[in-house]
Order: structure tokens, then C-alpha cells, then sequence
């Protein structure tokens, strides 16, 4: 938790917010997606994550059409600038964490490496 705070505190004030991250994030790594697909990927439910559709689409970083096989559904797209966007925030952040991990010895950026694995491991 201590992390990813002082992450999100070396982001730039008018970066994305989480929500808005993780949806982004997932469109671009899975494709398309409804909303209630997203939802839960992100343990949500689709009401709450209405607005920050809205404003994703507002802000012309996600697209909305209809799904292909059933008309009533909508499908969310990223568009370029959404890609752009997602690039730029995942530029600062790599950037900050660069430098933080500038200051460790090798065998501690290896322990790290493990580490890092580890937790993917145990979200999956």
C-alpha cells in the first residue's frame, strides 16, 4: 500500500485516476470489453464504473459501439489517444521507479525480480 501511494504521489497532478488506469489498462492488454466485463475484472460492479466510462469516452481515450452479435450490448474500445494516455502515465511511473531502483545493489533488484514474480503469481 505504502507503494503504490508514494507512486501515485510522483504522478503528475492531472494524471488519470486509478479507475480510469485500470480500465484503460485493461483494454489495451485484452481487446474490447463491455462494461461488466471490465467490471469484474476489476472486482466492481458496472454502476460504478459508469462515470469513469463516460469520462473516458468524453475525453476521447475509450470508443462505445454496439457488440457485433447482440445489438443491446456496447462493447468499449481504446481509441490512440487512450493508448497515448496510458503510455504517458506508464512512462512516469517507469521513469520514478527507475530512479528508485537506481539506488539498490544488483542482488537487491534480483530479490525484487522474485519477489515481483511471486505476487503475480499469487493475484492469478
Amino acid at each position: 500500500m505504502r507503494m503504490a501511494r508514494r507512486m501515485r504521489a510522483a504522478r503528475s497532478p492531472d494524471a488519470l485516476s486509478s479507475n480510469k488506469l485500470a480500465v484503460l489498462g485493461h483494454l489495451y492488454r485484452g481487446g474490447p470489453g463491455t462494461p461488466g466485463e471490465l467490471a469484474e475484472a476489476e472486482n466492481q460492479r458496472p454502476q460504478s464504473l459508469t462515470r469513469v466510462f463516460a469520462e473516458l469516452e468524453a475525453a476521447g481515450l475509450i470508443s462505445r459501439a454496439r457488440g457485433d452479435h447482440d445489438r443491446r450490448q456496447v462493447v468499449l474500445t481504446i481509441t490512440e489517444q487512450g493508448v497515448a494516455a496510458l503510455r504517458r502515465d506508464m512512462g512516469e511511473r517507469d521513469a520514478w521507479l527507475a530512479g528508485a531502483l537506481g539506488g539498490l545493489s544488483e542482488t537487491e533488484r534480483d530479490v525484487l525480480r522474485i519477489a515481483a514474480r511471486l505476487m503475480e503469481r499469487l493475484t492469478e
